[in-house]
């Protein structure tokens, strides 16, 4: 996986055109599962209806926060990790959480990206929540998880595809964080806390862009 910084705008997500808890179920539909299934087969549209039901099932119950972050974490997580070379034939490529979902795997991108859009749909805030990427340590390379800030200044909790378990960063010393970002901007981290704010020029924005169109895309209307 590239080191690829990008600026999040997520102002500019169309889930949050309305609202992300009353606008998902139109990437649900059936016209746009039927299309899942065309791509990634039955076994796609059967982890997609049941991204669906859990999402649906979470909405109805109130849980502690932290309760709501592990649960999301360890659906995500039973996805079966793959590079984007062999996944997607390409070098890097960010997956929306339908394909990501659907083709059964992703690399670590995919796991924080399909964790991030699904905290928003359950109604955690955007300025809550940053996708920060951190050198693996022991892996020695590049990799991407999300952070989760309890609250202004606090020690972010880390959701990560390699650890199941949600831990402080001040915990995780084989993560080196580098950079993070959001819809309030981008930060050059400073271990785990609140880095150094990036002006909005500092960065590339290709892959997000790339992935919001798609998103767009899998949740138009019919006919729109």
């Amino acid at each position: 996986m590239r080191l690829t910084i990008v600026l999040a705008l997520l102002l500019s997500l169309p889930l949050l055109a309305d609202s992300p808890s009353n606008q998902w179920r139109r990437f649900f539909s059936p016209q746009r599962l039927d299309a899942l299934e065309a791509r990634f087969g039955a076994e796609g549209r059967k982890r997609a209806e049941a991204l669906a039901a859990f999402i649906e099932t979470e909405q109805g119950v109130e849980r502690p926060i932290d309760e709501r972050l592990q649960r999301v974490n360890d659906h995500f997580n039973r996805m079966t990790f793959v590079d984007d070379q062999t996944h997607w034939g390409q070098p890097d490529y960010w997956a929306t959480p339908l394909e990501f979902v659907g083709s059964g795997g992703g690399d670590c991108e995919d796991f924080a990206i399909a964790k991030y859009f699904t905290l928003r749909v359950l109604g955690v805030e955007a300025e809550q929540m940053r996708l920060t990427y951190a050198k693996a340590v022991t892996l020695n390379q590049a990799h991407m998880v999300l952070t989760f800030l309890p609250e202004p200044g606090a020690m972010p909790l880390v959701l990560d595809n390699l650890d199941p378990a949600i831990r402080p960063g001040n915990e995780r010393p084989d993560l080196v964080p580098v950079y993070s970002f959001n819809g309030e901007g981008l930060w050059r981290a400073r271990a785990f806390d609140q880095g150094v704010r990036l002006k909005s020029g500092e960065s590339g924005v290709d892959l997000w862009q790339d992935l919001v169109e798609r998103i767009t895309i899998e949740g138009e209307e019919e006919g729109a």
